[in-house]
């Protein structure tokens, strides 16, 4: 695999990210996440957008973090939020979120990010498997699904 920079409005991007909206929609029955999200938001250095590609260089999985401080939503100073992980269904189980996850993890601390935080929901059992796995732990509900009953937070001290 190989994991690259990319744009958020890359053509590879779209399309990911259309595979992970339809599958929101799937797993939650409500068109997809909601949460509004500008190509602006994950170009460094407040954040950064990466996918990772197989060896016939096509679009497999993808992953970003972006900036976010203290505000109305519940975000902290120093946050990164972690957005749009995806891996597509047939490469599942291989560790390919992890090492996206672990190279969205190191950026955000070389950037200056002190915390990665993330949002996800009950009909997502892998993920929140994943994170709790890799060191995870629940925090208070931030961002746009907090008032939800199904929105699982997780954050992650990266100092």
């Amino acid at each position: 695999m190989n994991i690259r920079r990319v744009s958020f409005d890359h053509p590879d991007a779209v399309k990911l990210n259309d595979e992970v909206q339809a599958e929101y929609h799937e797993r939650y029955g409500d068109g997809g996440d909601a949460t509004v999200l500008d190509p602006s938001d994950f170009r460094s250095p407040r954040g950064v957008y990466l996918i990772a590609y197989d060896t016939d260089d096509r679009p497999v999985a993808s992953g970003g973090w972006r900036t976010q401080d203290r505000n109305d939503e519940g975000n902290e100073d120093g946050d990164a939020e972690l957005k749009r992980m995806y891996v597509n269904k047939e490469l599942r189980g291989r560790g390919l979120a992890r090492r996206i996850l672990a190279a969205l993890e190191e950026d955000a601390r070389a950037a200056g990010r002190t915390r990665m935080v993330l949002e996800t929901g009950t009909q997502q059992p892998e993920a929140i498997a994943l994170y709790t796995s890799s060191g995870y732990e629940p925090c208070a509900k931030f961002g746009y699904y907090r008032f939800h009953e199904a929105s699982r937070c997780f954050a992650k001290p990266l100092a």
